[in-house]
């Protein structure tokens, strides 16, 4: 009966963390591209675009980390304690640098301001972004194989 009733909470669990994998992607190469036109235009549309973007990427995440506490829910051993860790750190890294260097970002080139203090931004946001994506990417890895456990478990 519990494979019945995760089975839903599955499928959520992994568009959720899909969508926000390809959302977080989309930022980097959207910031990476708009970057390289050198067109102040071009990269502020971009950085009010992401700004935007944060309110489906945040539900997203939030979708992704309850869903994953309640597949998880009476699992114990390594696997489970090394996604809980890199959730922490997700949540944190997006709720604390990504969140406000969004918005810091879009304000700057709003102002055409995209001096110094904006590529010191940009460069932070492009380390915390890489490293949430490659967070994502193992805890990806990871529910795959527990998915395949699970299942032959219950068979």
């Amino acid at each position: 009966m519990e494979f019945l009733v995760s089975r839903p909470l599955a499928h959520l669990h992994r568009i959720a963390g899909m969508a926000a994998g390809l959302l977080i992607l989309t930022f980097l190469t959207v910031s990476a591209l708009s970057e390289l036109t050198g067109d102040p235009d071009i990269v502020r549309l971009a950085k009010t675009g992401i700004a935007w973007g944060l309110v489906a990427l945040v539900p997203a995440l939030m979708v992704t980390g309850a869903s994953g506490m309640g597949l998880g829910k009476g699992w114990k051993g390594p696997a489970i304690a090394a996604k809980k860790r890199r959730m922490a750190i997700i949540a944190a890294n997006g709720m604390l640098v990504l969140i406000p260097c969004a918005l810091a970002l879009a304000w700057l080139a709003h102002r055409g301001e995209t001096g110094t203090a904006f590529a010191i931004v940009q460069t932070v946001e492009f380390l915390a972004g890489g490293t949430n994506l490659v967070l994502i990417g193992l805890n990806a890895r990871d529910g795959i194989a527990m998915a395949g456990r699970r299942t032959a478990r219950i068979a």
